[in-house]
């Protein structure tokens, strides 16, 4: 779950971490009157769930209210694309209006889970501000990681030892020390998948600050905070995986043209994987899960059917607690509420698997049974060819 910067910098705020004084904005007015506040030279950025916003033009220094104002009033409304957001862009609803700090050192530093360790990584970086993955793969000695142990916890001389690998030295080196154990602490206690401050910085003035921030809440752990889904901005996701995510269906929009229907994650990545071998283009990946009702399967497949982009639909079943026949119905019941015409291929296995392909065959449906995955991925093919 993605929350945006000035929610992000709130928390880190509330575990001692400085972050620059900011209001945010829903309107050009009160961009205005948020630069008045800030004393007129401040940084307006657009908040959107994804970075590189500065290079898409989301992100600028301005000196006086009233070009304060036309920033808001160019920015509200427009889509922002970067490279993880896809050629769709995401339209910006919310400003954050910041003051301008003179800055004197950048870092990058965040937390995040390293799941083939399953264990917490604090990552830090003396070339703050940039691409992290950049720096990585061009200057990987100026990388610091170190793997937390679960057990003893983050130490104040681990983080020690990080900070002066930074280059700070002194009472910024000891603040460091702090920031990072309660960036640790902020981790723990709120469930987060990653904690990212890029840039952290030295003013001039020789405080740190978190200048931009980022933190990905674990989904699974959502149960144990009521105040997270309040706190989520539902006009930054796909209205298909905000329909999904009601029937308890892990949906993720893609930009290809074959709707998918699997259940279980690892077999629906080895789906999209075969159908690009075969020359489809995926349109999402969709896992009903391993016991999914008649219902659950007919609001899938209508939730596939929604986006406009879909001309074929593939769907791919291993029944085993799943019966095939409860598939084939759901599937049936959902093509005849939304009239579907699209061609269909079905490739299932398991119980009840020759009743449910009798079932598909006899429904009056464009619909073709496979026999295998590799089958099943030439005729949607062929089909749509």
């Amino acid at each position: 779950m993605n929350i945006h910067e000035y929610q992000a910098k709130e928390i880190l705020n509330a575990y001692g971490i400085p972050v620059p004084r900011g209001r945010v904005a829903l309107t050009s007015d009160q961009v205005e009157r948020a630069s008045k506040e800030m004393g007129g030279r401040c940084v307006i950025k657009a908040q959107i769930y994804a970075g590189g916003r500065g290079k898409a033009g989301g992100v600028k220094l301005v000196h006086h209210p009233e070009q304060a104002q036309e920033f808001g009033k160019e920015l509200f409304g427009k889509r922002l694309v970067t490279p993880q957001t896809g050629p769709e862009g995401l339209k910006v609803r919310r400003i954050l209006v910041e003051e301008a700090v003179e800055i004197a050192r950048e870092f990058y530093l965040s937390i995040t889970l390293d799941r083939e360790s399953s264990r917490y990584c604090l990552i830090a970086s003396a070339e703050g501000g940039v691409d992290i993955e950049e720096v990585a793969r061009k200057s990987p000695d100026k990388i610091h990681m170190l793997a937390i142990d679960p057990y003893t916890a983050l130490r104040p001389y681990q983080a020690r030892k990080v900070a002066l690998a930074l280059g700070l030295t002194g009472s910024v080196c000891e603040d460091c020390v702090e920031l990072i154990l309660n960036l640790y602490r902020c981790c723990l206690e709120k469930d987060c998948q990653l904690v990212e401050i890029n840039p952290l910085v030295v003013t001039r003035a020789g405080w740190l600050l978190a200048m931009d921030a980022k933190i990905t809440f674990d989904d699974n752990a959502v149960f144990r905070h009521r105040e997270y889904p309040d706190m989520m901005d539902y006009s930054q996701l796909d209205p298909l995986e905000i329909n999904a995510s009601k029937y308890d269906l892990a949906y993720i929009k893609l930009q290809g043209n074959v709707g998918c229907m699997v259940n279980g994650a690892g077999l629906a990545m080895a789906t999209l994987d075969v159908l690009k071998e075969f020359g489809a283009e995926p349109a999402n990946f969709l896992d009903v899960g391993g016991g999914a009702t008649r219902e659950k399967v007919a609001e899938a497949f209508k939730i596939i059917l929604e986006d406009c982009d879909v001309k074929g639909v593939f769907v791919n079943i291993f029944g085993g607690i799943m019966r095939c026949d409860i598939i084939a119905q759901g599937i049936i019941e959902a093509a005849a509420e939304v009239k579907c015409l699209l061609p269909i291929v079905v490739r299932m296995d398991g119980s009840k698997v020759e009743e449910g392909k009798k079932l598909l065959l006899d429904s009056g449906l464009n619909v073709q049974c496979a026999d295998n995955l590799g089958d099943g991925a030439e005729r949607i093919v062929r089909m749509l060819g």
